[in-house]
Formats: C-alpha cells, sequence, structure tokens
C-alpha cells in the first residue's frame, strides 16, 4: 500500500540506520515519502498507531499543509470521528481516513470553530456567529470534512408567498447532495427542527435533481438534544443536531472517551 511507504518505512530506516546522521540522510532520500520530514516529525509523535496512520493518510490525501496537520491534531480531529462512529466504522476510519460513504460519515462530535474567535462565554448572535463561519469560509470547510462546496449564504426560496432563509447552503460532490446548515446559540426547540424539516423537504421536491441523494439537515448548536431530536422527527429523517465548541477540545478527555467506548462496544 502506498500510504505505508511513509511512517512505517520511515521507522524501520530509522531502526537500521541509527549509526549515522549521515546514512539516515541517505535512506531518508531513497524512501518514497509523500509528505515533508515536518509532517514526519509530528506523525511521529503521536503514539497511538491507529490514530497516526489516520493523520497520515488524511494529510496525504488531502494535502495538508504542516499547520493543518496540527490543527487537525489538536483539535482531535480523530477522536472526535471515531465517537461518531459505530465499532466497525472506527476501524474503517483507521485503516482507510475519513472517506465519506453515507451521512453520518461527515458529522463530527462536537465541531471546532475556534477559529470563528468568539469568546465562547462572551455574548453573541447567531448572526454573529454566521459571519465569523463566512469570513473564515475555507476553514470551516476544512472542520467539516471531505467533499464539501459552498453554494450561498442566507438562501432565499418562497413559498405560499412566504419567503424563507436557509443560514448556509453547501453541497457534497462525494455524497451528491445538497447540505442544510442552521446555527443555533439559544435552546434548541422542536420548532427548530421542524423548521429544517421543511427545508429539507423544498430541497428534494424543488431543488434536488435526479441522480442526486436526499437533502441533508445540520443544526450547529450550542447544546444538542438528541432525545427532543428522536421524539421530533421521523426515523430517517436525515437532519441532525450537532454541537459547535468555540474552543479546542481537551485531547486527553476525548481519548478517554473514545477508549471507554471501544472497551464497552468490545463486551
Amino acid at each position: 500500500e502506498i500510504i505505508q511507504s511513509g511512517i512505517g518505512q520511515f521507522e524501520q530506516a530509522f531502526g537500521i540506520v541509527q549509526s549515522g546522521i549521515g546514512q539516515l540522510e541517505t535512506a531518508y532520500k531513497k524512501i518514497p515519502f509523500k509528505l515533508s520530514w515536518t509532517h514526519y516529525q509530528i506523525l511521529m509523535r503521536i503514539e497511538d498507531k491507529d490514530e497516526r496512520d489516520f493523520y497520515e493518510k488524511e494529510a496525504i490525501r488531502s494535502n495538508w499543509n504542516v499547520s493543518t496537520l496540527k490543527r487537525q491534531f489538536h483539535s482531535s480531529l480523530y477522536e472526535r470521528l471515531a465517537l461518531s462512529r459505530d465499532k466497525n466504522d472506527v476501524m474503517r476510519l483507521a485503516n482507510e481516513g475519513a472517506i465519506p460513504q453515507k451521512p453520518e460519515d461527515i458529522l463530527h462530535t462536537p465541531y471546532v470553530l475556534e477559529f470563528a474567535g468568539l469568546e465562547d462565554k462572551a455574548s453573541y448572535h447567531e448572526s454573529d456567529l454566521e459571519s465569523a463561519v463566512i469570513g473564515k469560509m475555507q476553514k470551516f470547510l476544512l472542520e467539516l470534512g471531505k467533499g464539501f462546496l459552498f453554494e450561498q449564504r442566507q438562501k432565499r426560496f418562497t413559498f405560499n408567498d412566504k419567503n424563507f432563509y436557509v443560514d448556509l447552503v453547501l453541497y457534497n460532490r462525494l455524497l451528491r447532495c445538497y447540505v442544510l446548515i442552521d446555527f443555533k446559540i439559544d435552546e434548541l426547540t422542536h420548532q427548530d427542527l421542524g423548521q429544517m424539516q421543511m427545508y429539507v423537504n423544498y430541497y428534494d421536491r424543488y431543488e434536488k435533481i435526479e441522480g442526486e441523494n436526499p437533502t441533508i439537515g445540520i443544526l450547529l448548536c450550542k447544546q444538542s438534544d438528541e432525545a427532543l431530536v428522536d421524539l421530533t422527527l421521523p426515523e430517517n429523517a436525515n437532519i441532525y443536531a450537532k454541537e459547535y465548541k468555540l474552543y479546542l477540545p481537551d485531547k486527553k478527555l476525548l481519548q478517554k472517551k473514545l477508549k471507554e467506548w471501544l472497551d464497552e462496544e468490545q463486551n
């Protein structure tokens, strides 16, 4: 596997040529690395092999520069993706990287929006968060994952002579579907879910074309409420309420949660 030619071959070469820096540099030049030396310096510090393999694959496939690799590692992308999946998907995540195949594959727990520059405890409005995200669209799309394309902000559609506005309309070229996003800074309500259901229904009926998959709706909230979502929406509604954070999560805490979750899955 060409991906294996990176860290794995480097570690093998390092073990063979410990006796001399010159020999190490010669061996390094002979190995078909896909990333820079600085990338591998970061990767070698990741103790967990599955996590390290994931970041190596993602850095190669997504052409991450060094600062992006650092940001994704420190924002605990691997743990957040893994906690959003079942056990089989966690193994696939480690072996293949983050390749979306179904709607759930584009969801994180939580989304990290520290780049928006908003103080977590400060008073701000939904429009402030939306504007901050729009101003950092490249970073926001990176946080969302693979295949996202920006279409429009505050997309208006008219139904029964009434205007409605979707905060953010995106398209995912890998899943071949629209992704609608609404920002919520207050407590999530059943009205919020009903409104998103209407948005999704409209796009499925009037915007989606033949060959495209059903529209996905995501409500980005300060605090999600899965019980409310389950009670309000029908099964397979393709609508998700997910939390966002304005600061980098505690990586050790997420690692602990992931270990506990995997242990429970194995029992």
